[in-house]
């Protein structure tokens, strides 16, 4: 593949993608939190199910590090998720109080003293050599033993990334309560504007801060590291008002092609995870280190449409995708109907 394609592709990822998808899955996965709070109202039992659907999440959480792939993000979803609860049984006015205080320390976060500490450059670079071998040619076992080893290594980042995860978790949650999502109908000026100030916004801090590099804008000096920052909470938020505000035109049919992908999306991501350890790792196809971005871009597509088709297949005859179907019985401790009737 053309070495000009890969580098555009590489561009695209890092200024519109890279961290910003992360970002953008936590605010939706605290708004679904929010929306079960909601939906167990009147349940006795709301407390016990909503810390059984955590605790199952972080068990599948944990296999799925261990065994699958260790870039994992059900775990601390799941920890995160246990750590806001509590928050969600107050008002709404508090969650947004500790929302903004999560967010504002992470924006600030390169100011201050790490809270962890990082492996030295020299280290970093003999465990991307030690990683590239291991994975590359390493049998299951093998594999296996060296994931186990790097989780160490990788600990840091997810303490680094935690103030972001629970901010967005809890801002998540703030918009479900204020109806946003239900009427964005009434909202729809407001958020098309929003969408087009903070994608603008937060293009503009990724552009002139870590993606210097190839935009060429002068340094913002102490500011960099917290505009870096914010970018990856801004942007995502423009991409979540443009999905309302888009939603309030579509009416379901552009959008609603995706919903079966999304009403699945359980299954999809640790079937992905399975799917590229086999094409990537020693004991599959052994691809690990030998795509370009270009090639890579070809792959996912290819994985998604496949996913998207299966997705519909599978809906019109089952309820619920398989690890979905799953994590609701130990949620609720029954069978729950697998079926379509």
């Amino acid at each position: 593949m053309d070495r000009g394609v890969d580098v555009a592709i590489d561009a695209f990822l890092y200024v519109f993608i890279d961290l910003k998808a992360f970002a953008l899955f936590s605010l939706l996965f605290g708004l679904g939190l929010a929306m079960q709070y909601d939906r167990l109202a009147t349940h006795a039992r709301r407390a016990e199910l909503l810390i059984r659907r955590l605790l199952a999440l972080l068990a599948f959480g944990v296999i799925h590090l261990f065994l699958i792939w260790n870039g994992d993000i059900l775990t601390e979803y799941a920890v995160a998720g246990l750590i806001v609860l509590p928050v969600l049984f107050g008002p709404t006015w508090l969650l947004g109080v500790a929302a903004a205080g999560c967010l504002l320390i992470y924006i600030i976060m390169p100011l201050l003293p790490p809270p962890v500490s990082f492996p030295a450059e020299a280290g970093l670079a003999s465990l991307v050599q030690a990683a590239n071998h291991a994975y590359g040619t390493g049998s299951f076992r093998a594999v296996l033993a060296f994931r186990i080893h790097e989780v160490s290594s990788i600990f840091p980042l997810h303490v680094f990334i935690m103030p972001r995860t629970l901010g967005l978790f809890m801002l998540g949650a703030v918009i479900w309560r204020t109806g946003l999502v239900r009427n964005a109908d009434h909202h729809s000026g407001a958020l098309w504007t929003a969408a087009a100030l903070l994608i603008g916004i937060g293009l503009a801090f990724t552009l002139g801060t870590s993606a210097r590099w190839f935009s060429g804008w002068p340094s913002l000096g102490w500011l960099d590291g917290p505009a870096t920052q914010a970018s990856t909470i801004i942007l995502p938020l423009g991409y979540g008002a443009l999905v309302l505000a888009i939603g309030t035109i579509d009416r379901g049919r552009f959008l609603g092609w995706f919903e079966p992908i999304g009403r699945l999306a359980f299954t999809n991501y640790v079937t992905q995870s399975v799917l590229l350890g086999w094409i990537f790792y020693g004991y599959g196809l052994g691809l690990f280190g030998k795509i370009g971005p270009a090639n890579g871009m070809m792959l996912v597509v290819a994985v998604y449409l496949g996913q998207m088709l299966l997705s519909f297949w599978w809906l019109k005859r089952f309820r619920y995708g398989p690890l979905e179907w799953l994590w609701r019985g130990l949620t609720y401790g029954e069978r729950p109907l697998f079926r379509v009737a």
